[in-house]
C-alpha cells in the first residue's frame, strides 16, 4: 500500500483519537491496540517517515492515559523532579533566556555607572553600608559584614528575606510582568554596584571566591523567580487560541510550580551565607569547589538537563501528564 493511501485511509480516525480523548477504558485499550497495528505497519514500510513519528506520538499519549497515572501517583514528587520540572523549564527556555540577559545588562549599566560616577555606590547601597565595609577594608577584614552575627539567626533572616523578594517578584508579575522586571532591574543594578566596589577597592578576585559562595545559587534563584512572573503573565498577554483567563491560569500554575522549587535553593544558599561565607580565610580550592558545584548544579538542571529529555522524546502531556518516548 502506498504511503498517502495508507494516511488517506486512517487520517480520520487518528484525528479523532487525538481531538476526542475517550473516557472508557475499554475504548482506550481498542485504540491503544489498533495504532500498536498502524504503528508497526507504518514501522514497516515507512521506517522514516513523519507519519510513523505521528503514530507513536499517539499510541504514547495513550499508553500514558492507561498505565502512566497509577505509577506517578506512587512517585509524584519524584517524578515532578526527575520530568515534569525539567520539562516544564525547557518550555520557557527563550523567556528564561530573556530574563538572565535583561538582569546581566542592568548589572553591567550599574557597573558602569559606578566606574563613572564616584556617588553611584552609595546613592545604590547606602551611606551606612558602604561606611561600615570602609571600615572593614580598613581593618584588613574586608568581608567582616558576614561574621557579625550568630549563625542560625543569620541564617533564618536570610533565608527569610530572599524567599520573600522571590515571591514577590513573581507575584509582581501581574502588573503585566512590570513589577517583576522593575525588581529584577532593582536588584541588578544592587549586584553591579556591589561587585564593582570591590574590583575598585583591588578585592575583586577575593569577593568572587567569598561571596559567590552563596551567591550563585541566590543570585541565579532570583533570576529563576524573575522568569517565573514572565511565565505567569504571558498567557495574559500571549493567550493563542485560548481565552486570555484560561490561558493565564495554565501558565500561573506552571509560574507557581518553578518559583515554589526555588524555596530548597534559596535555603541552602542563605545556609551558606550564615555559615559558611564567614569563613573568609578557607582554602582558595574550598570555595572555588563550592562555587563550581553550584553553578553547575544551575546549569545542568535548569539547562541541560531538559534540553536531554527533550530530544530524547519526553514531552509535557495535559494536566502535567508526562509522556515518555515508546521504545
Amino acid at each position: 500500500m502506498r504511503e498517502s493511501t495508507f494516511i488517506k485511509k486512517n487520517l480520520q480516525r487518528w484525528k479523532r483519537y487525538q481531538e476526542e480523548p475517550a473516557e472508557d477504558p475499554d475504548e482506550m485499550a481498542e485504540r491503544f491496540t489498533s495504532l500498536l497495528d498502524d504503528l508497526a505497519y507504518a514501522k514497516t514500510f515507512y521506517s522514516f517517515s513523519k507519519v510513523t513519528s505521528y503514530i507513536n506520538g499517539l499510541a504514547a499519549g495513550i499508553y500514558h492515559t492507561i498505565y502512566g497515572n497509577r505509577k506517578e501517583r506512587d512517585g509524584r514528587v519524584r517524578n515532578f523532579f526527575i520530568y515534569e520540572l525539567p520539562l516544564l523549564f525547557r518550555k520557557y527556555h527563550r523567556l528564561f533566556l530573556f530574563t538572565f540577559l535583561f538582569f546581566l545588562l542592568f548589572c553591567v549599566i550599574s557597573a558602569f555607572s559606578a566606574a563613572h560616577d564616584e556617588t553611584f555606590v552609595r546613592g545604590v547601597l547606602g551611606d551606612e553600608y558602604v561606611g561600615r565595609t570602609e571600615q572593614n577594608i580598613n581593618n584588613g577584614d574586608p568581608f567582616g559584614v558576614y561574621k557579625q552575627e550568630n549563625e542560625l539567626v543569620m541564617f533564618l533572616k536570610i533565608a527569610q528575606n530572599n524567599i520573600t523578594v522571590a515571591m514577590l517578584t513573581f507575584v509582581s508579575g501581574l502588573t503585566l510582568g512590570i513589577g517583576t522586571l522593575w525588581l529584577m532591574m532593582k536588584n541588578a543594578v544592587m549586584l553591579g554596584a556591589f561587585q564593582y566596589y570591590f574590583f575598585a577597592k583591588g578585592l575583586g578576585l577575593k569577593s568572587v571566591l567569598v561571596i559567590w559562595i552563596h551567591g550563585t545559587l541566590e543570585i541565579s534563584a532570583i533570576v529563576i523567580a524573575g522568569c517565573a512572573g514572565l511565565v505567569m503573565v504571558s498567557g495574559l498577554i500571549f493567550p493563542g487560541t485560548r481565552k486570555r483567563l484560561d490561558a493565564l491560569k495554565n501558565t500561573a500554575r506552571d509560574g507557581v510550580k518553578i518559583v515554589v522549587t526555588l524555596i530548597p535553593i534559596f535555603i541552602v544558599a542563605a545556609f551558606l551565607e550564615g555559615f559558611v561565607t564567614r569563613h573568609t580565610a578557607m582554602p582558595v580550592w574550598t570555595s572555588v569547589s563550592i562555587l563550581l558545584l553550584s553553578l553547575l548544579f544551575i546549569l545542568g538542571y535548569f539547562i541541560v538537563y531538559p534540553i536531554y529529555l527533550h530530544r530524547k522524546g519526553y514531552k509535557l502531556g495535559p494536566k502535567a501528564t508526562i509522556i515518555k518516548p515508546v521504545k
